[in-house]
């Protein structure tokens, strides 16, 4: 196929997966703690650490990782302050990562490589980057697998998982930072406003027909990545922003999951019903 002749496609292909299978895995223990928007906030604050990477010549993503690392920790001090609105957090930190953000953005150069990063750039993937985000990704992986049930808990039930001993505020703190990684490192690919729709999208989709955690899980990373290589594929040939566009099709695959479940399976239902009294 002419798409993958390109080496800069077969590295958005590769990032991108990655990217997919990470995403749903840290937006599902996201929603069902109910902090869907700490997503939108770190990328928010993710791109004053561009902005600092790209004046002082640095790699942008190094500086979007140091400075979404530093948010989340805010998120989970502040957190702490406002015990009964938490959400709280999450709107202070947006609002400083935007201030910040749009003041930095004016010490830059180039505004045209700040904007690759607010809805990312396929094109712009070096070989460091696709290094970095494969190793940032597999540790990701492999931190969720091995504090898979600690984090299934907690995010059902977090005082009776701090009762029966499990290191909350431990694990919290890490889950926190592996969320701000996660964003970082996506902002290159899909864009650092787009990377919380996708933790966020697939996860939804899953829950409409998933029928236990573990099978909303899969289907999640399933749903995540046939929108990410969508995207990509219908991008390449119609010129369109890669970013945009996979959060397009998630959207889309969203809507399509409703009417099936809401209305096609409930008239099919009807008629087979009807169907088995005339019979």
């Amino acid at each position: 196929m002419e798409i993958f002749k390109y080496d800069f496609m077969i590295k958005a292909f590769l990032v991108g997966g990655l990217i997919a299978i990470i995403a749903p895995c840290i937006g599902i223990f996201i929603l069902l703690k109910r902090l869907s928007m700490i997503g939108h906030s770190l990328s928010h604050t993710s791109l004053a650490g561009v902005a600092v990477g790209l004046i002082a010549g640095i790699n942008p993503i190094l500086g979007a990782t140091a400075f979404s690392v530093i948010a989340a920790l805010s998120i989970e001090k502040i957190r702490k302050s406002f015990t009964n609105y938490s959400e709280i957090a999450i709107a202070i930190i947006t609002s400083a990562g935007i201030g910040l953000a749009g003041v930095l953005s004016g010490f830059i150069k180039s505004s045209a490589t700040f904007n690759n990063f607010l809805f990312g750039s396929i094109v712009a993937i070096s070989n460091f980057e696709v290094i970095l985000v494969s190793v940032l990704s597999v540790i990701i992986l492999l931190t969720i697998i091995v504090l898979y049930k600690p984090l299934f808990y907690i995010a059902f039930d977090e005082e009776s998982s701090r009762l029966a001993g499990i290191p909350v505020s431990s694990i919290n703190f890490l889950f926190t930072l592996l969320t701000a990684i996660a964003i970082s490192i996506s902002s290159r690919t899909v864009g650092a406003l787009i990377i919380s729709s996708l933790m966020v999208i697939p996860v939804s989709t899953a829950m409409q027909v998933g029928k236990s955690f573990a099978n909303t899980l899969v289907l999640s990373i399933i749903f995540s990545l046939i929108s990410t290589f969508s995207g990509l594929f219908i991008s390449f040939y119609t010129n369109l922003k890669p970013g945009g566009t996979i959060v397009l099709v998630g959207v889309i695959l969203l809507i399509l999951t409703i009417f099936y479940k809401n209305i096609l399976k409930r008239y099919c239902s009807k008629l087979l019903a009807l169907m088995s009294r005339e019979c």
